[in-house]
């Protein structure tokens, strides 16, 4: 049985200029002990979905279950309950100034009747956890921002939660930190099974730590699987631009020489991902020897994807060449994956 099942969920919004639909008939199923990743875009509707999924926000048509119950079935009481099972964090920690950093991860243990030391107790324990046992005595105010995201973290799993929400966690950060908070994540997934569901509009946060996820756009889900398969062939317009974004503001450009690239400027664009297999061959050299026409290579990387090591190319062919199709035919072959790109990646 799946942990977290949503059914044809929809949620709309009454202002004074009419109503918005912020989600549409959005269904998905997560697993037990499962990262999952929901992206998208600036409006897509991933924080409405996200409060949603621990009712701090009612869908106005469809259900969430946990564990096989409807939340809209359950009493208020019977919620509060429920939501001790469900920890979550956001993107600007919303921790309390004026209380240390120790006093933070008890606060949820004081709400729920715990003792003070058996909630110290417990307390430093989760800081162990995240790492910062010794800024226990700190005020959020001298923390850093990877610090204070690894206390809330802790304060998160106090109530030892079976789901962990993770709404932009980790948007206010900068790469490196990033990182390393992914990597604690991944750690409490695997050490205390807790099901994390993240919800990011960064792409580079769904390769390293999710093995599913969900792509919304205006409110629908416009593809959902592996993220293994959806890096190597998206196929929603959603999907590409997100990769495509990726692609872009992490790969260096590398442009021909002025005359190479004023015969080849305008041709059709593809991206390509090499697989185990495919690697270990000069692809790219035996395809210009093969068609004996340039290729140009705009950019070139290597992504991790859930811990594997994914090899991605844009490359852009003659203009107007008759061999395209032949050419991403002989790719395809070889075992890549091979996708168009509409549009320019270079800016």
């Amino acid at each position: 049985m799946s942990e977290i099942v949503i059914e044809h969920l929809s949620k709309t919004f009454t202002t004074k200029d009419g109503t918005v639909e912020a989600l549409k008939d959005i269904s998905l199923s997560i697993e037990s002990g499962d990262i999952f990743g929901i992206i998208g875009m600036s409006g897509a509707g991933k924080s409405t979905l996200v409060r949603c999924m621990n009712y701090l926000e009612e869908p106005s048509q469809g259900r969430v279950l946990i564990n096989g119950k409807a939340l809209s079935d359950f009493s208020e009481q019977e919620l509060r309950l429920q939501r001790r099972d469900i920890g979550m964090i956001f993107q600007n920690f919303n921790l309390l100034m004026q209380k240390s950093v120790l006093e933070n991860v008890c606060f949820p243990l004081y709400i729920q009747g715990k003792k003070k030391p058996e909630a110290r107790k417990r307390a430093k324990e989760l800081l162990e956890i995240v790492g910062l046992s010794e800024k226990e005595k700190a005020y959020p105010a001298q923390l850093s921002g990877g610090q204070k995201q690894r206390v809330a973290i802790a304060r998160a799993l106090a109530s030892d939660p079976k789901i962990l929400l993770c709404d932009e966690a980790t948007s206010a950060l900068d790469p490196q930190t990033t990182s390393s908070i992914l990597d604690l994540l991944k750690d409490i997934n695997r050490q205390f099974h807790i099901t994390i569901v993240i919800i990011t509009h960064q792409m580079s946060v769904v390769r390293k730590i999710c093995s599913h996820v969900a792509i919304l756009s205006g409110g629908q889900v416009a593809e959902q699987g592996l993220v293994s398969e959806i890096f190597n062939n998206p196929r929603s317009a959603a999907a590409k631009e997100l990769i495509l974004k990726d692609t872009a503001s992490d790969m260096p450009e590398k442009k021909g020489d002025g005359a190479a690239r004023s015969k080849i400027r305008s041709g059709q664009i593809i991206r390509i991902v090499f697989t185990e297999n495919s690697a270990f061959e000069p692809v790219i050299a035996n395809l210009v020897l093969t068609f004996r026409e340039p290729v140009n290579i705009l950019k070139a990387d290597t992504k991790n994807v859930g811990g594997v090591a994914k090899g991605e190319m844009i490359l852009e062919f003659v203009k107007d060449s008759p061999n395209v199709e032949a050419m991403k035919q002989y790719l395809t072959d070889r075992g890549l994956a091979v996708g168009e790109v509409m549009d320019d990646v270079e800016q």
